[in-house]
């Protein structure tokens, strides 16, 4: 499967469908890569038991990425650039799965957006923060909308309006980053959190995404309105609804079908 992209490797191995951006040595975020993880994204939508997907970069790049290509800021590239870097976004709001980005190295501009959209962020103590558009004469556009919600109103416009970097365990403390670990044990923590994953149903992991979605920026009434709807009309007429509260009652482990 991975062999039919040049700037990305990809795999869906075990209900995870791993994007790894492999443009060495840092992981400039162009048109083409970007066409390529929607791609990705694209078949990790046909599997209904996806438990997650994780985002890395290859052992021989030095960031996790540095941004998006500041070449096709170009007035006759620009439109491409951005439609396909928020269509990355849209796809990933759509396929509704947890989200896992594995940092080791920067983060900045494009890639920061991207760890920021991200469920989980597991970096190593060596991993660095940014939003430095700013220096650019330009911003970021889904930091404008996320970093708010993810680190605070007051901290995330600090952030985007001098475009400073943060190491990672100012990102820990700001909520930016779930965990942070020495590099070398970057893998088995990424492992252990898969693991917790994968023993959930699909559909349920799905639903609660989207739950959390729902809720932003809305009063509770509002929020529990639609989410009401959604549990009653959609998720309790799931197999994996019957057969979690069955499994719990008969003191048994739920065999998930993901339907």
């Amino acid at each position: 499967m991975s062999g039919t992209f040049n700037h990305i490797n990809f795999a869906i191995e075990d209900r995870v469908g791993r994007i790894t951006l492999a443009s060495p040595p840092l992981n400039v975020l162009n048109i083409a890569m970007m066409r390529e993880m929607s791609k990705a994204l694209d078949e990790c939508s046909q599997q209904r038991d996806l438990a997650a997907i994780v985002f890395a970069a290859a052992p021989d790049c030095r960031a996790f990425s540095a941004g998006v290509s500041v070449e096709e800021h170009a007035h006759e590239t620009i439109y491409q650039m951005l439609d396909s870097f928020h269509a990355i976004f849209r796809s990933l709001e759509q396929i509704s799965r947890p989200t896992l980005a594995v940092v080791n190295g920067p983060a900045l501009g494009g890639g920061c957006e991207l760890i920021t959209f991200c469920d989980f962020v597991i970096a190593s103590d060596q991993a660095r923060f940014g939003q430095p558009e700013i220096k650019l004469g330009v911003f970021a556009p889904v930091a404008a909308i996320l970093l708010p919600r993810v680190i605070g109103d007051r901290r995330a416009r600090e952030l985007m309006l001098t475009g400073e970097i943060i190491e990672a365990r100012e990102a820990l403390a700001l909520g930016l980053v779930s965990r942070v670990v020495p590099a070398a044990e970057l893998e088995a923590e990424t492992s252990r959190l898969l693991a917790q994953l994968r023993g959930l149903s699909a559909l349920a992991l799905g639903h609660a995404k989207r739950a959390i979605d729902l809720g932003q920026g809305r009063s509770l009434d509002d929020a529990l309105k639609e989410i009401e709807d959604m549990y009653l009309h959609e998720l309790m007429k799931t197999q994996d609804a019957v057969e979690g509260i069955n499994a719990f009652g008969e003191k048994r482990k739920a065999a998930w079908q993901h339907r």
